[in-house]
């Protein structure tokens, strides 16, 4: 007995649970919908039809609420490119399928314009009450779609739109987390103006949601500026919003101008009291220009790096105490001193972690960086992440370089 022609879906169970099987494989393989498209028309060229294609809509429009005029544009195609123009009387709004849940029949029209005898099948891709499109799968000649085939496109339409549905959703988080992150992290408060500072913010590229990195500055008496960098552990809206809250209350406890020790004590006892923050790694400095020194204290956070007038880098090592939000306390200060040549850069871990390598590697190659000399403050944050690349870093790069800005006094008249 010979087996199914090749293309067609098999008329047993065991056929027709093998294509669903192919298609829960071959469709949905990443959250990028234009991915999708093509991964869903490359399966059924393989599979069932002779050519496909995908049209989208611009946004979600419910199943309730079928345009009039759809504006849909093509996304994706695949097979033989001719078996899919002219697209009338092969259009995918005439093809539109309305109603397609179980036991709903789907439409299946033959296309007898005289020129090119072919046969099509077309169904909307709805999801959860949401439509996102129409598919369009064609078969040159006058033989119908079988039952078996009819229905492989039936699944593999409807595991398409799901896909659909979750990498919108995706992107709708994406976005929402990425401009609440970037709105606070767009105006740190201005430092006193016998300091300049430079920062930068890069999301991690690729399908990864933002984290909770951020940087602060707060003015402080006697001409001081506090300079602030966090980073709130995981990724998302949860972690961008709890960054906020961290922001929020670093400020309220800063302005009391405490030595910055006991500004993470507070901190660190404030949210493990609360117990709903995420923990969150913390770096700061009290940046002194009169006295021409810094104190610094962390809370596991990576230390800063400070660059020398001819472009030499140096860690500055110091104690490490835990993240905030653990309960625990012991946080231990450290001084040195700062001259106006030199420039201080502060920075999450995205900028220096790479995957399966030691952390020391990691800080060292920032560290052996040997920049521009005499080097604006800007020019040295730019040069930094260009060295290291962190446009295609794995998370997500906050950096806060900062100079002595010595301003120039009157003399008497």
């Amino acid at each position: 007995m010979s087996g199914p022609v090749e293309g067609e879906a098999e008329g047993t169970d065991g056929g027709r649970f093998g294509v669903a099987e192919e298609a829960v494989e071959a469709i949905g393989s990443t959250l990028d919908e234009q991915t999708t498209c093509a991964e869903l028309v490359g399966f059924l060229c393989r599979r069932v039809s002779d050519a496909a294609a995908v049209d989208l809509l611009p946004e979600d429009v419910p199943a309730d609420r079928w345009p009039e005029e759809p504006a849909l544009t093509r996304t994706a195609a695949a097979g033989r490119s001719e078996l899919l123009e002219p697209r009338t009387p092969l259009s995918a709004r005439s093809l539109l399928v309305r109603a397609l849940d179980e036991g709903h029949p789907i439409t299946a029209t033959a296309d007898a314009d005289g020129s090119l005898p072919r046969t099509a099948v077309s169904m909307p891709l709805l999801a959860h009450g949401r439509l996102y499109g129409a598919l369009l799968a064609v078969r040159a000649g006058r033989r119908g779609f079988t039952a078996e085939e009819t229905a492989a496109v039936h699944y593999a339409a409807r595991l398409a739109a799901v896909h659909l549905s979750h990498a919108r959703q995706h992107t709708a988080a994406h976005s929402t987390a990425l401009n609440l992150q970037r709105a606070l992290l767009a105006e740190p408060r201005r430092p006193h103006p016998n300091l300049d500072i430079a920062t930068r913010y890069l999301p991690a590229g690729g399908g990864s949601l933002v984290g909770g990195d951020w940087f602060e500055t707060v003015r402080l008496s006697f001409g001081r500026t506090l300079l602030v960098i966090g980073d709130v552990m995981g990724h998302g809206l949860d972690a961008a919003v709890d960054m906020n809250a961290y922001r929020s209350m670093l400020r309220y406890v800063a302005s009391a101008d405490l030595p910055p020790h006991r500004v993470l004590r507070q901190l660190d006892a404030a949210v493990a009291e609360d117990g709903t923050r995420r923990p969150a790694t913390c770096l700061l400095v009290r940046v002194d220009p009169a006295r021409g020194s810094v104190a610094l204290v962390s809370a596991g956070h990576l230390p800063p790096v400070l660059f020398s007038a001819d472009g030499a880098g140096s860690l500055l090592h110091l104690p490490v105490g835990p993240p905030l939000g653990t309960g625990v306390g012991g946080y231990e200060l450290t001084t040195r001193d700062i001259t106006p040549d030199q420039t201080l850069v502060m920075f999450t871990d995205g900028l220096v972690e790479r995957r399966k390598e030691d952390i020391d590697v990691s800080l060292a190659r920032l560290a052996d960086l040997r920049l521009p000399p005499g080097a604006a403050i800007q020019a040295v944050l730019d040069e930094v992440l260009t060295r290291l690349d962190a446009t295609r870093a794995e998370d997500d790069v906050a950096v806060l370089a900062a100079r002595l800005h010595l301003r120039a006094r009157r003399l008497p008249s």
